[in-house]
């Protein structure tokens, strides 16, 4: 991806093609990472996931907001051959209060209509990423890093 057009789509595609994705957090200078389901708004500006309020995750995010959230993005190129590359989000966690959460929890229930039960529990609360820059890893020597706003020049 040499341009700020090429990496959207890229950003696009491999958001679209993912449900779950890793979410990096950070608690008493210790490091957790959780499987997430997750639901993209405004394209790739925000991310939205939920968790319990009775987690470690929850306790990091609401301590320390700050965010990497990994999607896989695998293809098959020949039967001997696969390539796979990593985008990575990272940004600024806020919890939703309940009265605002209504349109992210119906995107998010839209996405992922079998966990109803857990978005619906009063124990559940609704996360917005407000996503700064992703990195694009292709392998050990491609790895570029783009800034949201420098992506939205072209939008």
């Amino acid at each position: 991806m040499k341009n700020p057009i090429q990496l959207k789509e890229y950003v696009r595609e491999v958001i679209r093609a993912n449900r779950f994705a890793v979410l990096a957090t950070e608690g008493d200078g210790q490091p957790y990472a959780s499987l997430i389901a997750i639901t993209p708004v405004d394209e790739y500006l925000i991310l939205i996931f939920a968790t319990y309020r009775n987690t470690r995750k929850y306790n990091n995010l609401v301590k320390n907001g700050k965010v990497a959230i990994l999607f896989e993005n695998r293809s098959i190129k020949s039967k001997s051959e696969k390539e796979v590359s990593v985008l990575t989000a990272f940004g600024q966690a806020e919890e939703v209060l309940i009265g605002n959460a209504k349109q992210d929890l119906l995107a998010h229930l839209q996405k992922h209509p079998e966990l109803s039960t857990f978005l619906l529990s009063t124990d559940c609360a609704v996360f917005r990423v407000k996503v700064e820059a992703y990195q694009v890893v292709h392998g050990i020597e491609d790895v570029k890093w783009w800034k949201i706003n420098e992506m939205e020049v072209l939008s």
